[in-house]
């Protein structure tokens, strides 16, 4: 199903191009403010939260206007990480609730991420029925001026949030006796995160909780483990935690600065929920997902399957199948006991929880090997470039080099102009091979563009 402005997860561009400025996140507000209204209702409202990234105060009146404009009444929540948002929606009731935020893109970007009543995020059906009310001509969604929505700014939103968190665990969990290193990207999670954490008694060391509006995912966050490794060797971690920009990711570093990834976590939670009697009928995860976390499973005789990557296909196929536990390997895990997307503080509050009887983090995660994994990102004028003659042929005739030892991934970016090529396979030289023939394809109808 082809959409106009959702791409894998929400709305996400350059600020001031396209569709990321003002008019067009006027006309977003305008137009899910008008799906979303529930006439039953006496009271239609909307929550926003965001990230930090400075233009969001350029967008979030833009959205409030257009929400406001469909008569919806708003509450700005402030940063606050996207799962907080999901879980305020939630017990607000809310109509809808929106994130503004690009999540582990650069601050020169920025975006929408839109969650319904239930604190789901929007199936692929409903973005479109919104994106038509987008492109729908405007003064037919206005509404009368008697029937404006109200704006009011909440300001113990991360408050409430912390507290919904450490509801999931017993009153007697606390975190006494261990340092905790966290990195908080610059971003969402700058004030809840290191809040909750010394909340439950921890020493906290943390870096990226100075957000200036423009260092966002700038060398901190998930996307860059090695700065929560060195925190940790630093300061004798007993654990690191490195969030993205939303806080919906998490990547972890035990105690001897070995980086934990997404699948390597989702490992871990599956055993030991398994062994617990928690888990039920399996794991989701996605096309990224390490071909060594599929044989672990095997292994272990826990039921895999993937999906398109995206948590939110990863909620939708867990709901389907009726599962509570599914992630991504870049650090997207939802715990569907307690949340309805991912969410690192969360994640990191079941870890260090399996961790409370004095396990050392570099135990708990003697999980699987991965089998070596290389992933390029090559920027393009135009992602529909891998569906051309030559692009599938050379596709295909990587995926044959490789069949018997490994596999071969190529796919669009769902929120960036790149081009993903993954591959996995124990002959590291094959594996170059194959990946190689692919970029110089791409490469050659690029510059042809």
């Amino acid at each position: 199903m082809l959409k106009k402005y959702f791409g894998t997860d929400g709305i996400r561009g350059r600020v001031n191009q396209s569709k990321i400025n003002g008019e067009m996140f006027f006309k977003f507000g305008l137009a899910a403010g008008t799906y979303f209204k529930n006439q039953k209702k006496i009271k239609q409202t909307a929550i926003i939260a965001k990230d930090t990234r400075l233009s969001g105060y350029t967008l979030e009146p833009a959205l409030v206007s257009g929400l406001t404009s469909a008569g919806m009444h708003v509450y700005t929540l402030g940063p606050l990480p996207t799962n907080g948002l999901a879980m305020l929606t939630k017990k607000m009731r809310a109509n809808m609730g929106i994130m503004i935020t690009a999540s582990h893109n650069p601050y020169y970007d920025n975006g929408l991420k839109l969650f319904g009543p239930d604190g789901l995020k929007l199936s692929d059906k409903i973005e479109k029925k919104i994106e038509k009310l987008i492109d729908y001509k405007i003064t037919k969604n206005l509404s009368e001026p008697k029937l404006l929505g109200r704006v009011k700014r909440l300001e113990d939103a991360n408050h409430k949030y912390i507290k919904i968190l450490k509801r999931n665990f017993p009153k007697n969990f606390n975190l006494k006796g261990m340092k905790i290193a966290i990195d908080c990207a610059n971003g969402a999670g700058y004030k809840s995160g290191p809040t909750l954490l010394r909340s439950l008694g921890a020493k906290v060391f943390e870096f990226g909780t100075s957000p200036n509006g423009l260092n966002i995912n700038n060398n901190c966050g998930s996307t860059f483990p090695n700065k929560i490794k060195w925190l940790v060797k630093k300061y004798k971690a007993n654990l690191g935690i490195s969030l993205d920009g939303d806080a919906d990711r998490i990547i972890i570093s035990d105690e001897k600065g070995t980086i934990i990834d997404g699948d390597q976590i989702i490992a871990m939670l599956a055993k030991r929920w398994k062994r617990k009697k928690i888990l039920k009928g399996g794991v989701v995860g996605t096309l990224m997902s390490n071909y060594g976390l599929e044989n672990y499973f095997k292994n272990e005789k826990i039921k895999f399957i993937r999906t398109n990557v995206g948590d939110r296909y990863v909620k939708e196929k867990m709901q389907k199948y009726n599962f509570n536990l599914g992630g991504e390997q870049s650090g997207h895990i939802i715990l569907g006991k307690f949340a309805t997307t991912g969410d690192g503080l969360l994640v990191a509050l079941e870890v260090l929880f399996s961790m409370r009887k004095g396990k050392k983090a570099s135990e708990l995660f003697k999980t699987f090997e991965a089998t070596p994994q290389i992933l390029e990102n090559i920027k393009v004028k135009d992602k529909d470039i891998i569906k051309s003659k030559n692009c599938l042929a050379a596709i295909k005739k990587s995926e044959k080099l490789i069949k018997s030892q490994g596999r071969m991934l190529v796919r669009k970016s769902g929120t960036e102009p790149k081009i993903r090529i993954m591959g996995e396979s124990k002959n590291i030289v094959l594996l170059k091979k194959c990946i190689n023939i692919i970029k110089k394809s791409i490469n050659q109808i690029e510059n042809k563009i």
